[in-house]
């Protein structure tokens, strides 16, 4: 079953829906014969679900769907409250889709993502983060005066982090993790955006470690 939501609860159902997400698309396009249309979503929203629930790894599933050919993805990030696991504003996703395909099948010269995770590299103590679909900047809000990144050390036990930003790149550090070589961002199932580009467009989840969750 590929749904978003029921697939959060365990890492089998994490790793199932990676792979009948990509192969569901695949195999509508080879059904209808219609080539690599294009196929646009929205990233599952915030929420504060019970249990054992893990929907930051759907989250991060979705993201990596865009490996997939002419695929986009509308975050949700900030616009959904954590209580309401179908959020009520649909305007600002639907405007979120069209941008998509207004950069991508009308050739408009628009951004049309937030800030897509790239590349890291440490530096005296410091993860630096790099991304695509920066725009014209990177804007970081904290959130109820949380950063939402967490940063590690070999020991694989994330903390807190602190946020820097510097143009085009993140800086995200904690003076407790002399060395650190791991970074998660919206990395609970509540978390809410506070990366942004200039455009207004938020980041979506991410982690740069392949650690079991």
């Amino acid at each position: 079953m590929v749904s978003g939501e029921s697939n959060s609860g365990s890492p089998n159902e994490y790793n199932n829906y990676r792979t009948l997400f990509s192969l569901m698309i695949k195999n509508w396009r080879a059904d209808w014969n219609e080539g690599n249309f294009p196929f646009y979503y929205v990233q599952i929203a915030p929420y504060s679900y019970g249990g054992n629930a893990k929907s930051y790894m759907v989250r991060e599933a979705q993201r990596l769907t865009l490996s997939v050919p002419q695929t986009g993805m509308a975050v949700t990030l900030d616009i959904a409250g954590t209580g309401d696991i179908h959020p009520s504003d649909k305007q600002d996703v639907g405007l979120r889709l069209a941008l998509w395909a207004l950069a991508k099948n009308y050739h408009e010269n628009i951004i049309c993502s937030g800030p897509l995770f790239k590349s890291m590299k440490i530096q005296q103590g410091k993860i630096i983060l790099l991304f695509d679909d920066v725009g014209k900047g990177l804007v970081f809000k904290s959130s109820n005066g949380e950063s939402n990144f967490l940063i590690s050390g070999k020991d694989s036990m994330f903390v807190k982090a602190n946020v820097e930003v510097d143009g085009k790149r993140l800086i995200v550090y904690n003076d407790s993790v002399k060395n650190p070589i791991a970074v998660r961002y919206a990395w609970t199932n509540a978390a809410v955006a506070t990366l942004f580009n200039k455009e207004g467009l938020p980041a979506s989840t991410f982690r740069t470690d392949h650690w079991n969750p």
